[in-house]
């Protein structure tokens, strides 16, 4: 494993313990969520695949995104607008309760998914990249203590607008460059392919 690689576990372990150590508030978390529902849904559950399910998402991971919007490190007009008026509790709290929530099966193409699961299960030999169940897990549940995100019933729209966004350059704010680094050697095809498969993950 290389040491950038090493050095972002390091530091998400490091997050996640101090994310645990002042843990937010559910009841006051879902007071909170009633701005983000618009978009969210209700229970974190997107209606829009524009906008991304958060129900069931890891609190850890969901801070460190709210974190990253605060201080800029992760763009969306909307998104910083949102975060503008949070405090460190707020953030805490929305996180805790878009955890506690049951996330629900998005729509995908099932004609993608035989070539999805060969990508999220074996990777692409041809452009070395690695198989995203080694941090997403085969459940697609993510990995928590590690700072991967649950992405199993994800918007599958969505996840290709964020792989894009990675292969661009127009989101940064993965450790280690990991996700910038498999994004730029995945076509738009494997993209959507993956995508699909990650949607269907029951």
């Amino acid at each position: 494993m290389k040491a950038s690689h090493i050095g972002a576990i390091v530091l998400a372990v490091s997050g996640l313990m101090t994310f645990a150590a002042s843990a937010g508030d559910i009841e006051a978390g879902k007071a909170k969520s009633a701005v983000c529902a618009a978009c969210h849904g209700a229970d974190g559950n997107s209606n829009n695949s524009a906008w991304p399910s958060l129900a069931g998402q890891h609190a850890s991971y969901l801070y460190k995104q709210l974190s990253d919007y605060k201080a800029g490190r992760r763009n969306n007009a909307s998104m910083t607008g949102m975060v503008a008026l949070l405090n460190e509790d707020d953030m805490k709290n929305l996180a805790a309760y878009y955890e506690s929530q049951q996330p629900k099966s998005a729509a995908f193409n099932a004609e993608l998914i035989e070539t999805g699961e060969n990508i999220y299960r074996g990777g692409i030999t041809e452009t070395g990249v690695a198989a995203c169940m080694s941090c997403h897990a085969p459940s697609g549940k993510g990995n928590g203590p590690a700072g991967w995100p649950a992405l199993r019933g994800q918007h599958p729209e969505y996840i290709v607008t964020q792989l894009k966004a990675f292969q661009e350059g127009l989101r940064a704010n993965d450790a280690g460059r990991m996700m910038r680094n498999a994004a730029a050697r995945m076509s738009a095809q494997e993209m959507e392919a993956v995508a699909a498969y990650i949607a269907g993950i029951q």
